[in-house]
């Protein structure tokens, strides 16, 4: 790869860490008619560049979020069609995830906040000038008088540029650059305002009938200096009000200082929120019209590739919430949450949620960029940060957490085909491996430090966030897991796995004698213990241990008492089993626990905790209480893979050849899913009949599929098939 901007200098203001924005600019004045202009260019924080008032682009807080003290992405525009008779390049800086609050103050600053830009130009007479930030750019305020993440925007539309000031040249760690590898931030769509309302308080607020991530878009209104304040929430309260202590520090507000101008639209240039619900903290005027507010939906501009629908639509609302957790979270990297104080990349959300991921987008090159991240946030030992970039500093590692490390290449190979993701991180998978079985000799080692278990299982003990599965019950079975997959991965890239086959297999000859008791049973006799077990390949008795699972459903009223593990993986270890049935059961208890309970209580993303709003209408936690968590949402791994059966086939990934095995259950009428892979659109779905279910079935041309249809199994070509399963 070329070096990159090695002609431009890193600039900033003599007070670089101020809160104010600031604009760094420069003029020039075309010598010849153009042919061509490329912008390349970065930034120590978030960047939006504009030649002559018009913005470059479309990628929102760019540079994007990467493990900057290695990885600095870098963005090149083709700005030839802005190009007039005098040019005037603007970059505004903004703090974003580079020094901003959400960096915790005491932590990561790795430099100034700073700009690097070059404009290569060529001419139609064959010569060429570059443009580069350099000491001969000015600076000056904006009317961007504060921007945050956690905290909002202030913005002041009486204050104009002016006062302009040289630039300081400083070290922005150029060997940090790298080119763009993610995909871009963008805004997607916009959602009207459907309803606003006085709350019991005599607060006035906004709904816009979805949680989104993103920002406010609004008419300006009042007379020349009248201030428009608005703060963002998720929920009301069980009394109507607005609620937004859940957001714990984070002030999410919008602040617009107006000009007198009533025919302008407004929106935060460098912030970013979660919300459903908007309140005019102050507005100047007493009429509101919800036509003058818009939400404007921001994320990563990621292919849409999944869809699935049924007769039943407290599922399909389920499955929406879904897909708006996903896009909620998927913003440059798969955050937790988009609202609180928080909005990190936590490796065990991203591990649990990336099958489901696979389906629902096209997300590839995602977890590409954010697993090279990953890799350099890893400690030498071989640890793995709980966040990715690593924000915590946590030195330990956690399973399931530090797993992302090998479930995400896999999954990823697994959806798209491409062994390029896993030689990328083989080194990665195999020093996570290593580091958990060298932490100590057995399970005592391997679950401790920092750890967070079957993190919000309903089994925990009042007030905890730790399930009452083992954690050394749970780290070996994890670290099998993983031997598993950093095996799978050898083989496909033709390594000689012998070390780690001996491994996984003195992992679980441990795991039988450590957790598997005189009478055959697990020491901790929970729901997630015997869905690892079952999952992962480590249960002595299978049909006994799915048995034994079914049951402890079914004696807790066909509801879960599973955490952010059990919960991923609990479907699966039932269908696979033989308990499909058990499995719908809890897709459509109503009750709490259980999905289904918060679509009934209005939600319209995937929830933190399963009661985050309690059968009374109370809040469970303000501390830690978010209404758009994706964890969860994995649920819908089950809707494509086992109510409609589509899944790759390993041994062919990528969908070259694609296992098809829908299995239907009374309880709902019909099921439809569609996913577009590499190979072409499959189709599977099915609707009940007198006698049975009749089944249909696409396959895309250039691919084949093993379809199974009750006991039978059929391998097929593309083309479309029909069939009949007795009931």
């Amino acid at each position: 790869m070329d070096k990159l901007l090695t002609k431009a200098k890193f600039i900033t203001t003599h007070t670089p860490r101020s809160s104010v924005v600031p604009v760094f600019r420069q003029t020039f004045v075309p010598r010849n008619a153009v042919i061509s202009a490329v912008l390349t260019i970065t930034a120590r924080g978030i960047y939006e560049a504009r030649i002559n008032g018009t913005r470059v682009g479309k990628f929102l807080f760019a540079p994007g979020w990467t493990s900057y003290k290695t990885r600095l992405q870098v963005q090149t525009y083709d700005v030839t069609k802005m190009i007039e008779q005098e040019v005037c390049i603007d970059i505004l800086l903004g703090s974003g995830w580079h020094y901003g609050h959400i960096q915790l103050e005491k932590f990561a600053v790795i430099c100034d906040p700073c700009v690097i830009a070059e404009l290569n130009v060529v001419y139609e007479d064959g010569t060429s000038e570059c443009i580069v930030t350099d000491e001969s750019w000015m600076y000056s305020k904006t009317p961007i008088l504060f921007s945050d993440y956690y905290d909002g925007e202030i913005y002041d539309a009486n204050v104009t540029y002016g006062d302009w000031k040289p630039v300081v040249i400083t070290d922005g760690k150029r060997e940090a650059l790298i080119e763009q590898e993610g995909e871009i931030v963008t805004a997607i769509e916009e959602l009207p305002a459907i309803n606003y309302f006085i709350t019991p308080k005599g607060e006035r607020v906004i709904d816009f009938g979805q949680e989104v991530t993103g920002f406010v878009c609004f008419r300006t209104v009042g007379e020349i200096g009248s201030r428009i304040s608005i703060d963002h929430a998720e929920i009301l309260d069980k009394d109507g009000n607005f609620y937004n202590e859940n957001y714990r520090s984070a002030k999410s507000n919008i602040t617009y200082i107006t000009d007198g101008d009533t025919e302008k639209w407004y929106h935060p240039v460098f912030s970013f929120q979660g919300f459903r619900y908007i309140r005019l903290t102050e507005y100047p005027s007493k009429d509101v019209y919800v036509g003058d507010f818009r939400a404007v939906v921001v994320h990563s501009d990621i292919k849409r590739t999944g869809w699935f629908s049924c007769s039943d639509p407290l599922v399909n609302r389920l499955y929406e919430n879904v897909i708006w957790g996903q896009r909620g979270n998927f913003l440059d990297i798969p955050t937790d949450c988009p609202q609180r104080n928080e909005r990190l990349g936590w490796t065990g959300d991203a591990e649990v949620f990336c099958r489901t991921a696979a389906y629902n987008y096209d997300v590839e090159r995602f977890f590409a960029k954010w697993l090279r991240d990953l890799e350099a946030d890893q400690a030498e030992s071989g640890a793995i940060a709980s966040v990715v970039p690593n924000m915590l500093w946590d030195p330990d590692g956690a399973f399931a957490w530090g797993d992302a490390a090998t479930v995400c290449p896999w999954e990823i190979y697994r959806a798209y085909g491409d062994p390029k993701i896993l030689a990328r991180q083989f080194n990665s998978m195999m020093k996570w491996v290593n580091y958990v079985y060298n932490k100590g000799n057995g399970p005592e080692a391997w679950g401790g430090g920092n750890q967070y278990g079957d993190w919000l299982s309903l089994d925990a003990e009042e007030g905890s966030c730790y399930g009452a599965t083992s954690h050394q019950l749970l780290a070996t079975a994890f670290l099998s897991y993983a031997c598993d997959l950093l095996i799978k991965a050898g083989r496909v890239l033709g390594r000689d796995m012998a070390v780690y086959e001996a491994r996984r297999r003195e992992v679980g000859e441990t795991f039988v004698q450590h957790f598997v008791d005189e009478n055959g049973w697990l020491t901790s006799d929970t729901q997630t213990a015997y869905v690892c077990a079952l999952r992962f390949g480590l249960a002595p008795d299978v049909p006994r241990y799915a048995a034994h699972l079914a049951e402890l459903i079914k004696n807790n009223g066909n509801k879960l008492k599973t955490g952010f593990i059990g919960t991923a993986f609990i479907m699966e270890a039932l269908s696979e089993n033989g308990y499909a049935d058990v499995a719908y059961s809890l897709l459509l208890q109503k009750e709490f626990p259980s999905w289904l309970y918060s679509v009934r209580k209005g939600a319209t993303t995937i929830w933190e905790h399963w009661d985050g709003l309690k059968p009374d209408g109370s809040v469970w936690s303000k501390d830690m209480n978010s209404f758009n968590h994706y964890a969860y949402g994995a649920v819908a791994s089950f809707m494509y893979g086992t109510i409609c059966g589509i899944q790759p086939d390993e041994e062919h990934p990528g969908y070259a050849n694609i296992k098809i095995a829908p299995i239907p259950d009374a309880r709902l009428d019909w099921a439809h899913a569609m996913l577009d892979t590499r190979h072409g659109t499959v189709i599977s779905g099915w609707e009940k009949c007198e006698g049975g279910y009749r089944i249909s079935v696409t396959v895309p041309d250039g691919a084949t599929a093993d379809v199974t249809v009750g006991d039978k199994t059929e391998h097929v070509a593309g083309g479309t098939y029909e069939y009949f399963l007795n009931a």
